[in-house]
């Protein structure tokens, strides 16, 4: 039997949930899909607001063949089987990689030729933007397109639909709390209905506290997001707050985030609100990004741990993020000064 969130996965675009920033009819990535003119694309957004579905509906929508992998399982022998049965074909297909930020260097230069030929039309995904985690080659032939989390009158609508479809009855808080504590993550949503209602019916509030898995609870539970509780991090670091630096450090990695993906955002912090005010935070960030690659959960979360404490505890200083802010703006409005003869290279 179907799960609910499969057998409600939307099969056309007109279907699909939210994202009308790239779905609307005038928006230059439907423009795109319906002239059959679609690139090589990363798509990103959180859990649960259509990655997936997406790129199986663009696979129907444009006639190819669907295949699906995660970065993390890929084998470089499995592409380029892959790529070979293909060669003669005259319908190239759809290659969608899951966690496309997880791809190997190696991993990259074996798809970059692909790409290149048009071989196949490569579909990126993943919980973070991957632009900074895939080479210069990769991206400068992909677009980069950004989706949403589903919005509280999206995710009621589907859930009124299926409550109907399916004869479920809820009680009215449980209903809100079903909606607020998936935090857009209609998967999430659907999932913990299936559950519920598999114990009781009408599906009660208490029942379903007790079905949310802790990782959610910890990391993305009710109006929670995983930008929401990024920038709570941040903040607290910016404010020299060492102790809500690190619980909120906890809840992101309770929570599944990528240890590279924090370890990123704290280097831009210690770039842009410590800079020369202490230039050993970043020192320390590019160290820590280049450890937490290399050793991966549980061990990656000690050494962030010793940079949040470090940035918190360091002297602040925005000046260098000011700085170029303000040498660009001038640009911008066209300050466009001649480079001074005694300093061309010609000059002695």
């Amino acid at each position: 039997m179907l799960s609910l969130a499969l057998k409600y996965r939307p099969r056309t675009l007109d279907e699909m949930v939210g994202q009308a920033h790239l779905l609307a009819p005038d928006a230059p990535f439907r423009k795109l899909v319906e002239a059959e003119a679609l690139p090589h694309s990363l798509l990103f957004g959180p859990p649960g607001c259509g990655k997936t579905t997406l790129a199986r509906i663009l696979a129907t929508k444009l006639g190819r063949p669907f295949h699906e992998f995660n970065a993390t399982t890929l084998k470089i022998d499995e592409l380029r089987k892959l790529f070979r049965d293909y060669a003669n074909a005259l319908q190239k297909p759809l290659v969608f990689i899951d966690e496309v930020h997880r791809l190997s260097k190696t991993q990259q230069e074996v798809l970059l030729p692909y790409m290149e030929e048009q071989r196949a039309l490569i579909v990126g995904a993943s919980t973070q933007n991957p632009y900074y985690a895939l080479t210069a080659a990769i991206r400068s032939r992909s677009h980069l397109f950004e989706l949403k989390a589903i919005n509280e009158t999206a995710m009621r609508q589907m859930l009124e639909r299926v409550l109907e479809a399916e004869a479920i009855e809820i009680e009215p808080e449980a209903a809100d709390y079903l909606i607020h504590s998936s935090s857009g993550d209609l998967r999430a949503m659907l999932g913990l209905l299936e559950s519920a209602a598999a114990i009781e019916r009408p599906v009660r509030l208490e029942t379903l506290r007790s079905l949310r898995p802790q990782a959610i609870r910890a990391g993305s539970a009710e109006a929670d997001s995983h930008y929401d509780l990024t920038s709570a991090m941040i903040k607290s670091i910016r404010g020299s707050d060492v102790d809500a630096g690190l619980y909120w450090l906890a809840r992101l990695i309770e929570g599944g985030e990528p240890p590279e993906f924090l370890a990123r955002r704290l280097a831009i912090l210690a770039a842009e609100d410590i800079g020369n005010a202490n230039p050993h935070a970043l020192n320390l960030a590019a160290s820590t990004l280049t450890i937490v690659e290399h050793i991966g959960y549980p061990e990656a979360r000690i050494p962030l741990s010793q940079l949040v404490i470090y940035l918190a505890s360091s002297p602040k200083s925005n000046h260098a993020y000011e700085a170029i802010n303000q040498a660009q703006k001038a640009i911008r409005e066209g300050d466009l000064l001649p480079v001074p003869e005694h300093i061309k290279t010609h000059s002695k």
